[in-house]
């Protein structure tokens, strides 16, 4: 009963102590460590010597995914922030044109199903509208995910590569409308397949 109750005094008593006493935990001649057969690793420190570290408290190294910005102060730390010129199609109607677009969805996927595959008008409609629907919603991924600070090279390359995507497709599309049996036409078969 003694021996239960000895390893967790001794882990109280350790890990309350004063950060120098606290060092001996993690070394190989610490009681605990050897009690509860904890092995330490060896870790290369930045600036020389090696310390031991206990291997199951420290799987991995400490590593920074990506470095910090640099931080630089336009102008003086005094000066207000510079207001974008105020634009309505930047702001509310970018907006309402989205929302439109998002909703117009729902009646349009149900619309020329309901029309038959002979409404060519609603066909087309609905590929336009999935068209412009995806090239929005990947150039809020581009501006949200690629900011134009950090990675302005980058950012370019992806929004020409989106808008190259968003021509293939759209032509694509038409190419399937005129020349063969069309979008829904082409759903209802791979449904009934």
């Amino acid at each position: 009963m003694a021996s239960i109750i000895r390893p967790s005094a001794i882990l109280k008593q350790s890990c309350f102590k004063a950060p120098a006493t606290r060092t001996a935990f993690y070394s190989t001649k610490a009681p605990l460590a050897s009690s509860l057969g904890l092995r330490p690793a060896q870790v290369q420190k930045k600036d020389g010597p090696i310390s031991s570290q206990v291997a199951a408290f420290h799987a991995s190294a400490k590593k920074e995914i990506l470095p910090p910005l640099p931080q630089v102060v336009h102008g003086t730390t005094n000066d207000a922030a510079p207001v974008p010129p105020p634009s309505p199609t930047h702001g509310s109607y970018h907006w309402t044109f989205e929302r439109l677009v998002s909703a117009g969805l729902i009646p349009l996927t149900i619309a020329p199903f309901a029309g038959g595959s002979l409404n060519p008008l609603l066909d087309s409609l609905l590929c336009a509208t999935l068209v412009v629907h995806s090239h929005i919603g990947f150039q809020s991924l581009i501006i949200d995910y690629l900011p134009q600070r950090r990675v302005p090279k980058t950012r370019a390359l992806f929004k020409w590569g989106l808008r190259a995507a968003t021509l293939t497709v759209a032509a694509g599309l038409y190419e399937f409308e005129t020349n063969d049996v069309g979008l829904t036409e082409a759903i209802k078969r791979i449904w009934k397949a």
